[in-house]
């Protein structure tokens, strides 16, 4: 595939200046207040009902993923890459049982379950886009070095909060590199397969869904029925679900490679 390599070398610059103005920084904590969610009631004995209910989406697109994937066939996929694409859905499923269970009992230590699975779903969208937008070979290649470079940043800051130095650096980059990456990929390079559109539906999605994040409180005094986070799973899992019918849609309009 005949690729824009001066686009490539551009996106490699750009994501290397953010990585060191990141690491540059003094080291980040978690602040305990983000455990504070606006929308705090209790129904059927179950804590923060609604925040913990609205994660079930997640597990639902996730499974919908999976079952596209090895029983129905119907998601078009590159073969060499299927273990993302299954990284992706499982990270997916994964995120609506860890999320569930961190917003039962908002902390520090419930957050591991929460933040996990997200990278696995992060680090595999990004292997996926990498394999679809600019070569096969080099998403398959850095599938694995990228799922585990996501775990390990979840793991180097649950150990640094342990020691009472937390350290949230690296899984920012963890998180909002790819957010980088993905946009000028999707621009610059050439897609494989039709539908590429629905990328850009799930960035604009994600986007929106941390937007309720940040306007938690003001949005549950507003609406009152329920809370900015709360809306934040409903409109990312909204986001992976149209990713996932565009996938069930598409087809490839080029050769990789």
């Amino acid at each position: 595939m005949i690729y824009n390599r001066k686009g490539i070398i551009g996106i490699f610059i750009i994501l290397l200046c953010i990585t060191i103005g990141v690491l540059v920084q003094d080291p980040i904590a978690q602040s305990l207040e983000y455990h504070d969610f606006a929308d705090n009631r209790t129904f059927f004995s179950i804590p923060n009902f609604y925040n913990v209910l609205s994660n079930l989406p997640f597990i639902i697109v996730g499974v919908m993923g999976l079952y596209s994937l090895y029983i129905s066939n119907e998601l078009t996929k590159l073969e060499e890459v299927k273990v993302g694409y299954s990284c992706l859905f499982l990270g997916l499923l994964l995120i609506g049982f860890g999320s569930g269970y961190y917003h039962l009992w908002p902390s520090n230590q419930t957050l591991v379950w929460d933040r996990f699975p997200m990278t696995l779903a992060f680090m595999a969208l990004t292997a996926i886009i990498i394999a679809e937008y600019l070569s096969v070979k080099l998403g398959k290649r850095l599938l694995y070095p990228l799922l585990i470079t996501g775990g390990a940043s979840v793991l180097y800051w649950h150990f640094t909060e342990s020691i009472g130095a937390g350290d949230l650096r690296f899984y920012i980059l963890v998180q909002f590199l790819p957010l980088i990456a993905i946009p000028l990929i999707l621009l610059l390079m050439k897609p494989t397969f039709s539908h590429g559109n629905r990328y850009w539906w799930l960035l604009a999605s994600y986007i929106i869904a941390k937007v309720f994040e940040h306007f938690d409180p003001f949005i549950f005094t507003v609406l009152t029925a329920i809370s900015g986070h709360t809306l934040k799973h409903l409109t990312a899992a909204l986001g992976m679900l149209l990713l996932l019918n565009g996938y069930n849609k598409r087809n490839k309009v080029a050769v990789n490679d």
